[in-house]
């Protein structure tokens, strides 16, 4: 990658990690604790992702930060730092099969993936929080399948589609216009 290019991944990183701080700061929430939905919340991630690994990984650790500054519960901020799994495993399928989007299927198909992955490292995060008897919010009362597997679980298999779906449809006209190297899109990749 040439030196121009550097800079401009660099730039749209940043970009799109400033985009993650803001968002849980003043993004329209619902917090149930342990489970949270920040609209849009996960689309600088996936944007992330079409671009490179690097670009994924730094954006998702820089996004669990803007969570910890917005002032949400520790078990919230660490369920966005989980996200690092989610966004490592998607990103580098997406730079080993750059044509994986290219489909309706092929997106629907990975959104989905992504979206169960993400789900499994929430759950995962949650119950050492539930099972570790730091039960603090009201909802944890309801029972492990109630308060973990439907509020977290489900709840953010459904969030991260729906997020998903907005960062392919942001991404799909954007990417005729950025002219960085990316994993994905409808020029080759360049790595």
């Amino acid at each position: 990658m040439n030196s121009k290019n550097s800079i401009q991944t660099m730039t749209i990183a940043a970009l799109l990690a400033a985009i993650g701080i803001v968002i849980p700061m003043f993004a329209p929430k619902i917090i149930l604790e342990p489970a949270s939905y920040t609209l849009a919340s996960h689309v600088p991630v996936f944007i992330a992702m079409f671009i490179s690994p690097y670009v994924a990984i730094s954006v998702a650790l820089i996004s669990a930060f803007g969570f910890l500054l917005a002032g949400f519960p520790i078990v919230v901020v660490l369920r966005a730092l989980s996200h690092i799994v989610f966004v490592i495993i998607g990103a580098y399928m997406l730079k080993k099969s750059p044509n994986m989007l290219s489909t309706t299927r092929g997106s629907a198909l990975f959104g989905l993936l992504m979206a169960v992955i993400h789900a499994v490292s929430e759950v995962t995060v949650v119950t050492l929080f539930y099972w570790g008897n730091n039960m603090t919010s009201s909802y944890y009362e309801k029972g492990y399948l109630f308060s973990v597997i439907l509020l977290v679980g489900v709840g953010t298999i459904i969030h991260s589609m729906i997020d998903f779906t907005i960062a392919y449809v942001v991404w799909k006209p954007l990417q005729r216009v950025v002219t960085i190297p990316v994993s994905v899109g409808g020029r080759k990749a360049r790595y």
